[in-house]
């Protein structure tokens, strides 16, 4: 093989791992996964407070890409920890008796670990974390 068809082999396989890497990065989106399986129906698929549920809600839903503008250039981790795992009192996530998300995490996780030497609580909250994470690469610049 001469040394044109070498490079040209060598460039084809670099794009196919990378392309291959670049969806596998995709697929391994915690965050954007737990966003759109959990979130989007309110929140709407880029953040904007505009899901397909909005028209059964009485309390609007908030835009979730402003919220770095709404705090002053930084975005607000732990009041978004404390809405999501039930902390903080959201009208739309339930009272803090019942935090949607906090318990429905909890619930899913243990009897996936029941039966194995892995801790539950940590599960929950790495699921909660890849979402501030993705909530965070949402917001407007």
């Amino acid at each position: 093989m001469n040394g044109k068809w070498f490079h040209i082999c060598v460039a084809a396989a670099t794009a196919g791992v990378l392309a291959g890497s670049a969806m596998a990065a995709e697929r391994l989106d915690i965050g954007k996964r737990e966003y759109e399986a959990n979130c989007v129906a309110c929140h709407g698929p880029k953040g904007k407070g505009d899901g397909p549920f909005n028209e059964f809600l009485r309390v609007k839903t908030p835009d979730l890409t402003v919220l770095t503008r709404n705090n002053g250039g930084l975005f607000p981790v732990n009041r978004v920890l404390e809405a999501i795992d039930g902390r903080a009192l959201v009208k739309g996530h339930g009272t803090r008796e019942m935090p949607i998300w906090g318990d429905v995490y909890d619930a899913q996780a243990q009897p996936q670990f029941d039966d194995y030497g892995y801790n539950a609580k940590l599960f929950v909250w790495a699921r909660t974390l890849a979402l501030v994470d993705y909530l965070s690469r949402l917001q407007v610049k």
